[in-house]
C-alpha cells in the first residue's frame, strides 16, 4: 500500500507502572461543557478505512479526521483557544474587573477595554499558534506569536489572519519556546503554551483537557467497538498523553498506545530509552512541521512514561506516501504532513513480522488513528500531493 521504508520501534519498559494523575476528570468535564457550547462546534468525522485494515491485516482501522475543526484545520483548535478563554476569565477576576465572566460575554464585547490590556503569546510550528490567535481575536485580547525561521510563510500568514503579530526567532521550535517565555516575562504577557516545564503546568493542562474532547468524540463514535491499538503523533507529547489518558478512562488500560515521531525529531523515544525526559539537539529537520520538537512536555512525559505501550519513528518519505494514499481515496481525505505519522507507523509495523508481534497486531485488532490536521499549508500540500504540477 505504501513503499517499505525503515522505521524504528521501542517497547516501553515502564508501561503500566503507577503514576500521578495528570488530567483530572472534573477539569475535562468543564472543558467539554465550554467547547461544545461554542458557535460552530460539531464532532469531526470518524472514517472507516477498510482498505488500510486489509493491507495491515487487522479487523478495522478508524481515522479521526480533524481537517474541519472550527475552520482552523487541526485538532489544536480545541486546546489553545480554550486555554485563552480560561486565562482571560481568571485574569479579569484577579484584576477585580469581573468575578465570574463567561466566554460568551467576552465574545459579545463585555469588558472590552480590560481584555484589550491583556496580551497572550506562545511559540508554534503553526497549528497551536493559529488556535491561540483565533481565541484571542474571538475574545478581544492582543496576541503575539513566535515562530522559528523554518515555519513556512503559508503557516505564518494563516496565523496573522486572526490579527496576531508574528515574530520570527532563529533556530528551532524549542528556541522559539524559550524566546516567547523570555519576552512574556519582560513584558508582563501571558504564555499560552502547549508544552509544559517546571513551574509552568496549569495552562498546558487546560490545553490538554481541550484535546481530550477529540478522543471523547472518537470513543462515542466507536460505540462498543473498543480499539485495541491507537497510533498517535508525538511532538512534545501533549496530544499523545491526552489520547492515552482518555482512552484509558473510556476503555481501560488494555488499549495499546503507540506514540509516533519523525525520525529526525524523536525526543519521546529518546526519553523512553534514557528512562527520563531528555532533549534531542539539532535542527529537527523534518517535513512533519507540527512534530518538529526536541524537548518533551513535562506533563505529557509524566503520562507517557507509563501510559505509552511503545514508541516509533517514521521517515518523512512515509508521511508523503500516506498523504498521497489518502488523497487518492474517493472521497479524498485531506491530510497534512503531521496528520499521517500514525498511519505510516501502522502500515510499516504491520508488514514486518517482528514489529507486528511486538505490538500484538492480529487479525482481530481494531486500530484508532488521529488525523490531526488537514492541509494547513495549502501550497506545500499541493506540491507534495502533485509534485509534477
Amino acid at each position: 500500500m505504501i513503499p517499505d521504508r525503515p522505521a524504528r520501534l521501542l517497547l516501553n519498559r515502564r508501561h503500566g507502572t503507577p503514576g500521578v494523575v495528570v488530567l483530572p476528570e472534573a477539569s475535562f468535564r468543564r472543558a467539554r461543557a465550554e467547547i461544545t457550547g461554542w458557535p460552530g462546534y460539531a464532532p469531526t468525522p470518524l472514517l472507516a478505512l477498510q482498505d488500510v485494515a486489509a493491507a495491515a491485516r487487522v479487523a478495522a482501522v478508524h481515522y479521526k479526521d480533524e481537517a474541519g475543526r472550527f475552520g482552523l484545520g487541526s485538532f489544536k483548535a480545541l486546546g489553545g483557544a480554550y486555554a485563552v478563554a480560561r486565562l482571560l476569565v481568571a485574569e479579569l477576576a484577579r484584576r477585580g474587573v469581573a468575578n465570574a465572566a463567561t466566554t460568551a460575554e467576552l465574545a459579545g464585547g463585555a469588558h472590552r477595554d480590560a481584555v484589550r490590556e491583556i496580551t497572550v503569546t506562545c511559540a508554534t510550528d503553526g497549528n497551536h499558534g493559529r488556535s491561540v490567535a483565533w481565541g484571542a481575536e474571538r475574545l478581544g485580547c492582543r496576541c503575539v506569536i513566535f515562530v522559528h525561521e523554518t515555519v513556512s510563510q503559508g503557516r505564518r500568514d494563516a496565523i496573522a489572519r486572526y490579527g496576531a503579530e508574528i515574530r520570527v526567532v532563529p533556530g528551532n521550535y524549542d528556541d522559539a519556546v524559550r524566546e516567547a517565555a523570555r519576552t512574556a516575562e519582560a513584558e508582563g504577557w501571558f504564555v499560552v503554551s502547549d508544552t509544559s516545564y517546571e513551574g509552568y503546568t496549569e495552562i498546558p493542562r487546560d490545553v490538554m483537557q481541550g484535546y481530550r474532547l477529540m478522543v471523547e468524540e472518537a470513543a462515542d463514535q466507536l460505540g462498543d467497538q473498543a480499539p485495541t491499538h491507537a497510533f498517535i503523533q508525538g511532538g512534545v507529547g501533549g496530544v499523545a498523553a491526552a489520547v492515552a489518558i482518555h482512552l484509558r478512562a473510556r476503555f481501560g488500560a488494555e488499549v495499546k498506545i503507540i506514540v509516533v515521531e519523525p525520525e529526525k525529531a524523536a525526543c519521546l523515544l529518546a526519553s523512553a530509552e534514557a528512562g527520563a525526559a531528555v532533549a534531542v539537539e539539532g535542527e529537527l529537520d523534518t517535513l512533519m512541521a507540527g512534530l518538529a520538537c526536541g524537548e518533551p512536555s513535562l506533563l505529557a512525559w509524566q503520562e507517557l512514561e507509563r501510559g505509552a505501550f511503545a514508541f516509533m519513528t517514521v521517515p518523512d518519505a512515509s508521511a508523503v506516501d500516506c498523504m498521497r494514499l489518502l488523497a487518492r481515496r474517493r472521497p479524498e481525505i485531506e491530510a497534512g504532513e503531521s496528520a499521517v505519522a500514525g498511519l505510516a507507523a501502522l502500515l510499516l509495523a504491520a508488514r514486518e513480522p517482528l514489529s507486528r508481534a511486538m505490538l500484538g497486531l492480529q487479525a482481530e485488532s481494531r486500530v484508532l488513528l488521529f488525523g490531526t490536521e488537514g492541509a494547513t499549508d495549502p501550497d506545500l500540500y499541493a506540491s507534495l500531493i502533485h509534485p509534477s504540477d
